[in-house]
């Protein structure tokens, strides 16, 4: 019976190609002890039949929980996942993400009690990201700069997230200006805390969604910790054709009263209402 420490939890949305290299990234990890939810957000029949044929590579259980398409719906994807998830660990990250083979472990490595982690990404251009072939994903050699920027990925101060090594990630780390928020495409959590904040705002639109959600977890007392040169994932270009000047401006709305009102829960998430008495 496989027990799983953790639960990794992404949304997809009509990108078979980049979902299957996310997949085989997990197929690559360095410990197997976890499971994949794909929360699909109302995709085709593509992505389906991509995750059946993947299933047997991967050496982990991979679950796809689907949802009809009635427009941006990640937060309630998301929500779906979190409550179908079987580990008391969650570790979010995103369907255009490839982790590097040590991105699980990483993660329950550095997990505490009280707090969430923060990683980041690499973003690579779209001519690199079609590149990437699945031998390049099972060997790492998608996590190499000179590869990478032989394949057209601009120099960049950013690639010492892939360069770091485990000391030297840890001290950048420790001195980095930036702020440990919430990142979708690369946090962890318990999931004791994630349901005590009930989950993502189901009302937000693409644009801070995740970042809401963090700031409800630090109005709750769980603060972020930097890992974003440890825990490390490559971003594959794509379109965004879901991005409305109405739904950033709605989510800037939404955030600027969660941090006003110090609120700790949402009654659009996981469960509809108040939190229970």
């Amino acid at each position: 019976m496989h027990r799983s420490i953790a639960s990794v939890i992404f949304t997809t949305y009509n990108q078979p190609d980049w979902l299957e290299k996310a997949l085989l990234g997990f197929a690559a990890q360095d410990r197997r002890d976890f499971e994949v939810i794909v929360a699909d957000a109302g995709s085709g029949d593509e992505p389906r039949e991509r995750i059946d044929r993947l299933r047997p590579r991967l050496p982990v259980p991979l679950r796809h929980l689907w949802q009809p398409d009635d427009g941006f719906r990640k937060c309630e994807a998301l929500n779906g996942a979190i409550a179908a998830s079987r580990a008391d660990y969650l570790i979010f990250t995103d369907g255009d993400c490839i982790p590097r083979g040590d991105f699980v472990s990483t993660h329950l490595r550095l997990r505490e009690p009280g707090r969430f982690l923060s990683g980041g990404y690499h973003k690579l251009p779209l001519e690199t990201s079609r590149t990437i072939a699945p031998e390049d994903i099972a060997v790492g050699r998608c996590f190499d700069v000179r590869w990478l920027r032989a394949r057209g990925m601009p120099l960049s101060r950013r690639d010492i997230k892939l360069s770091a090594g485990p000391v030297a990630g840890r001290l950048l780390d420790a001195i980095s200006p930036a702020r440990p928020s919430w990142n979708g495409h690369n946090a962890s959590a318990w999931k004791r805390d994630v349901l005590a904040v009930n989950g993502f705002d189901e009302r937000m639109c693409y644009g801070g969604e995740d970042r809401e959600f963090g700031e409800r977890l630090e109005n709750a007392g769980i603060r972020g910790k930097r890992i974003r040169h440890r825990a490390v994932t490559v971003h594959l270009e794509h379109a965004r054709g879901y991005v409305t000047a109405e739904g950033v401006e709605f989510n800037r709305s939404l955030r600027s009263a969660t941090r006003r009102t110090r609120s700790t829960w949402t009654g659009h998430g996981i469960v509809k209402g108040p939190p229970p008495a």
